[in-house]
């Protein structure tokens, strides 16, 4: 097949959609498939042998840490010159907006993919009177493809609540290998802890956005001098959290990858994710294979990958204070080891080829290729 992916970010980038995609399209060339990626030109034109057709991108007034690609006729132009047999629109926005109008136009067949909850954000960016519109909005673009992705059961009852059409749940995925409790190192931790390796190392991994609600960490600080706090990541709110964050026994990297994000995990003791609008969170995934236990709100996505009591701890976010109680019951090593070690035993055998070969069967279901019906996907590409 020769499958086109659109997306409104990818590499050099950092994130989950980021690093979903580049398995898949390792898995697809490993199959034999032919690849081309059209995305926002970040000066990287070329991933292991896979074209990147850049978009002439731009920072934008509300996020100007990052370089998105609008809406362009250079889209049709790449599509028409490629011609695929499938496209798929990641996270359709501003060039995926173009991808969905032009593949629909052209004939394409098409699937979408939804991993971005953008409608929540408006309450966090004080805009909460946009909330409608951005529904209607992903809605349309969303309802043009014959099969849309998420990656979560409860995004996907949402997304049905909200009328979007023949929606699926994209499996999960993790590299099991370069994320595993062997990578504990003392220098990372002596890094991360600010040279208190002794306390206990708090770590939180993503973008730094108001939506990721990091501020609430600082109340485990103030409530305890046992912890110590290491924020990875970096983002349009990096600026405001350092201030928030001053005389406090807290550590930001900036951006971690490959190896050195593994030492990072495995160094830890505890991973916090204080964010309640996410639609899975791939670095709760890294951070499991990486044996440490979590602390997560309890919402859809987050019981879906997390045991409450058994791999983790979920806190009420609707409860005053219970995320500072609930992060201080990890002063109890006995606790955290008996929920480091369960939240490694759950995700040991998990990899990224099944999420893989699940998205390549659906590419080849609405594409009409080797089959109509496809055994556990449950797709009838003539119902589609």
């Amino acid at each position: 097949m020769k499958i086109a992916i659109i997306t409104e970010t990818f590499v050099p980038s950092t994130d989950g959609v980021v690093t979903r995609l580049k398995a898949c399209i390792r898995y697809f060339q490993k199959e034999g498939h032919d690849v081309q990626v059209i995305a926002p030109d970040l000066g990287v034109y070329e991933f292991e042998g896979v074209d990147i057709k850049g978009v002439p991108a731009r920072t934008l007034l509300l996020y100007r840490s990052k370089k998105f690609a609008l809406p362009t006729r250079k889209v049709k132009k790449l599509l028409e010159e490629y011609n695929p047999d499938v496209v798929h629109v990641v996270n359709p926005a501003l060039v995926g907006m173009a991808g969905v109008y032009y593949a629909k136009k052209l004939g394409y067949p098409m699937l979408a993919s939804f991993h971005t909850q953008v409608p929540k954000y408006a309450d966090y960016y004080n805009v909460p009177m946009f909330k409608g519109f951005l529904w209607w909005y992903f809605r349309k673009l969303h309802n043009q493809a014959e099969l849309n992705l998420c990656t979560s059961e409860a995004v996907k009852e949402e997304l049905l609540e909200q009328n979007f059409h023949n929606v699926h749940v994209w499996k999960r995925g993790v590299d099991t290998g370069l994320f595993h409790p062997d990578k504990y190192d003392k220098d990372m931790r002596n890094r991360l802890s600010n040279g208190q390796p002794d306390k206990k190392l708090l770590l939180f991994v993503g973008r730094l956005a108001p939506e990721k609600e990091i501020e609430k960490i600082k109340t485990v600080l103030d409530s305890s001098d046992e912890f110590a706090l290491a924020i990875a990541g970096d983002g349009p709110h990096r600026q405001p959290l350092e201030r928030h964050f001053q005389g406090t026994n807290t550590v930001f990297t900036g951006f971690l990858h490959g190896e050195e994000l593994a030492k990072a995990y495995a160094s830890a003791d505890v991973f916090v994710f204080p964010s309640t609008s996410e639609t899975l969170g791939l670095v709760i995934t890294e951070a499991m294979a990486s044996g440490l236990p979590l602390v997560a709100a309890k919402s859809g996505p987050t019981c879906e990958q997390i045991e409450d009591n058994r791999t983790g701890l979920l806190y009420d976010k609707d409860k005053q204070g219970d995320f500072t109680s609930t992060v201080l019951r990890f002063a109890d090593e006995t606790l955290r080891k008996r929920l480091a070690k369960n939240a490694r035993h759950d995700i040991a055998e998990m990899g990224w080829e099944e999420q893989s070969k699940q998205v390549l069967d659906y590419y080849k279901a609405i594409a009409g290729i080797e089959g109509k019906t496809l055994g556990q996907n449950n797709v009838n590409h003539s119902s589609l």
